[in-house]
């Protein structure tokens, strides 16, 4: 049954613009972890996430995927299903998804003013350094325009670890941990148990647990937790990327642990169909250009392992760009192997390391290949596919941040992409 919510505003309701500035507006994390906050801000809405069963999705990488493949299996089995994803390449809109499309303008923003107007309400009850932050404020927002959409599941992407990430206020009968690594170690504490325990505070008692492939330090927390843990089968759909194949079959199994029982020809159709953006995305043929948001040596490892397939002998030009907290040496050591020439440039974020900076360390590495600077994203992308020739094979990677430079329109100012 809906929960109840307020009546509607009058009047029209908030742009995409004014929505996206707000949010801007706000500082992402705030000074302390919790989710009383959270809790609160939901309370004002209505409890917006009672209206919806849930997939929690967790973990380092395969995330995203896993959880659009998860919505998109739903909707194979005529359940209305939803999705709330980060980070986006865009617009804010691009986390909230009703069926297989993004949330309209109107109806984000719209969300986002209604959360909003119920975070000036919670912030009357809280100390003045306390208030609800960017992360929390879009995650009432999405729930909030998941239950006026009606949708009867929502498949939600974790943002940072579990414990005290904004999403795990909701009571998820399954609960999806994707794979495991070092990452975000600041938060999340600087061992993979320490972070295996973050991310799988979000399984309560009597959960299902669907598990990828995990290293094997995590799997004391993995057994110690109170939830049925079922294991997966990995081949699946013959289209896919071969990393692709486990985040579909993990959903698959986070499909069949929730209703039951699936239709296999129906989740093979879906999966098929599924397109992630920003995931080994093709958006050139002269010469092939791929663009993936592999950021870090685990991403970047999947990505080395399905591009042969692609490539077929072209010649190969990298156009990357890394923040200055991943293992930049570990990821160009993969990626180089495969690539005869390399454009580094900088994403439009203050952490991405200087493109002289990565050109010096693949010499460190040994690495021969044709060597190019070029600081400006766009421009870069253009310098490596003149190096290509109509011929070759561009693969930009690195960074999500570079991803979206070069996935929004030109001029156009984007919002976040945290």
């Amino acid at each position: 049954m809906t929960a109840p919510h307020p009546a509607s505003p009058a009047g029209a309701g908030w742009s995409l613009e004014r929505a996206e500035d707000h949010l801007l507006s706000l500082e992402l994390f705030g000074m302390r972890f919790g989710l009383e906050r959270m809790r609160r801000l939901l309370t004002a809405l209505g409890s917006p996430q009672s209206a919806f069963r849930c997939i929690h999705v967790v973990g380092t990488n395969g995330k995203t995927s896993t959880t659009r493949y998860a919505a998109a299996m739903l909707q194979a089995h005529g359940v209305r299903a939803g999705a709330y994803l980060s980070p986006h390449l865009q617009t804010f809109a691009e986390r909230v998804r009703v069926g297989d499309a993004d949330l309209a303008p109107d109806a984000f923003g719209a969300a986002v003013q209604r959360a909003a107007q119920a975070a000036v309400k919670v912030e009357r009850g809280l100390d003045p350094s306390e208030r609800v932050t960017q992360f929390e404020l879009l995650t009432a927002a999405a729930f909030f325009a998941l239950a006026e959409a009606g949708v009867e599941v929502a498949v939600v992407e974790a943002g940072l670890g579990g414990r005290w990430d904004a999403t795990n206020v909701i009571d998820a009968p399954v609960v999806v941990l994707t794979s495991l690594g070092l990452e975000h170690t600041r938060w999340l504490g600087p061992t993979v148990t320490d972070i295996a325990r973050e991310k799988l505070a979000v399984a309560r008692s009597g959960a299902t647990l669907v598990c990828g492939p995990l290293p094997a330090e995590a799997m004391d927390v993995v057994r110690a937790t109170d939830a049925r843990r079922v294991g997966v089968t990995v081949p699946l759909g013959a289209r896919l990327p071969g990393y692709q194949r486990v985040n579909a079959a993990l959903a698959r199994a986070a499909v069949q642990a929730l209703l039951g029982s699936v239709d296999e020809q129906a989740v093979i159709r879906a999966a098929e169909a599924v397109e992630v953006p920003g995931r080994f995305q093709r958006i050139a043929d002269a010469p092939l250009t791929i663009v993936d948001g592999a950021h870090n040596a685990a991403g970047m490892a999947a990505l080395a392992d399905a591009l042969p397939g692609e490539l077929c002998g072209r010649r190969t030009v990298a156009c990357v760009s890394i923040l200055d907290d991943k293992d930049a040496a570990g990821m160009l050591r993969t990626l180089l192997e495969l690539c005869d020439a390399a454009v580094f440039t900088a994403a439009t974020n203050p952490r991405a390391l200087p493109p002289a900076t990565l050109a010096s360390l693949a010499g460190q590495l040994g690495w021969a290949g044709r060597t190019v600077i070029e600081r400006d994203p766009r421009r870069a992308l253009e310098r490596a596919a003149e190096e290509a020739g109509p011929d070759g094979a561009v693969v930009a990677t690195g960074s999500i941040y570079l991803v979206a430079d070069l996935l929004s329109m030109p001029g156009r100012r984007r919002a976040s992409a945290l």
